[in-house]
């Protein structure tokens, strides 16, 4: 087989899970950066809410391209899975460089059915905050 049928993330999908992240967070009153990338990592949205910290739009970015090149949540655990401790956790981030890995939570990645079509990443609150919203956002549009 040389050609391969392939789902992608449309414009209206990217905006539905940016809406559902932003809700959240203003909901919550914590003001967060949202940032959402396509399979490939290239980003299709970024938003910083009122009040959002500058640095957090990189995190949320950071955050969206790792979910969505290893095609799971975020967090201190390496390509297979296995739990990381700090060395390794650095390791891995400088290794795969800056802007492609990180250990910290609020990427999900964006699913239909079995194959990756995208990724969100949520930077600003604390890491459980994050997760649950990242996690909420990619899932709004199934």
């Amino acid at each position: 087989m040389f050609i391969a049928d392939a789902k992608r993330l449309t414009s209206a999908g990217a905006k539905k899970i940016m809406a559902t992240a932003i809700g959240k967070a203003q909901e919550a009153g914590v003001a967060v950066s949202v940032a959402i990338v396509d399979a490939g990592g290239h980003i299709l949205l970024v938003e910083r809410m009122e009040g959002g910290r500058f640095h957090t739009v990189h995190s949320a970015s950071t955050k969206a391209v790792c979910a969505a090149s290893n095609r799971r949540q975020t967090g201190s655990k390496g390509a297979q899975g296995q739990a990381l401790d700090v060395a390794h956790a650095l390791g891995l981030a400088l290794a795969a460089g800056p802007e492609r890995w990180t250990a910290m939570e609020g990427g999900c990645p964006i699913m239909a059915g079995t194959e990756c079509i995208g990724a969100v990443g949520v930077a600003g609150g604390d890491w459980a905050f994050d997760e649950r919203v990242a996690k909420e956002a990619a899932e709004s549009i199934k």
